[in-house]
């Protein structure tokens, strides 16, 4: 049985463009889930890496912006430079969806081609 995230996060850090020894390349990078408002706030930190298009998709994901993910998610402990246990949560992403930039606006799209006004043909076959 696995743990599946879905959410909306927003990228902390650029991404890592990495290549194991077989030449697949790897992408990882930090997200941040925010829940809560005012007082109450948290923050939830994820290593994410993402193997699909890696190389791609480098070039998409920059340094807070917005993506949906999803895949799956796994917890583990470590021990810190001072001796404490700590707990990071990494996800194996198998979806990333381009949600919005940091500004709050939508990624862009290409734009569909325009017809020119010449190339309009108003002959009603009827």
């Amino acid at each position: 049985m696995s743990n599946i995230f879905s959410g909306l996060v927003r990228i902390g850090s650029d991404p890592e463009l990495r290549f194991i020894p077989s030449g697949k390349a790897v992408l990882t990078f930090s997200a941040a889930s925010t829940t809560g408002y005012g007082d109450k706030q948290k923050t939830l930190w994820l290593r994410v890496t993402y193997w699909n298009n890696a190389e791609k998709m480098k070039e998409f994901l920059i340094k807070g912006n917005q993506i949906l993910v999803s895949g799956e998610l796994t917890q583990s402990e470590y021990k810190a430079n001072d001796g404490t246990t700590k707990t990071s949560l990494e996800l194996n992403a198998n979806i990333i969806d381009l949600i919005g930039k940091k500004d709050g606006s939508a990624q862009q799209r290409p734009a569909p081609p325009k017809q020119a006004a010449d190339e309009f043909n108003d002959d009603i076959p009827f």
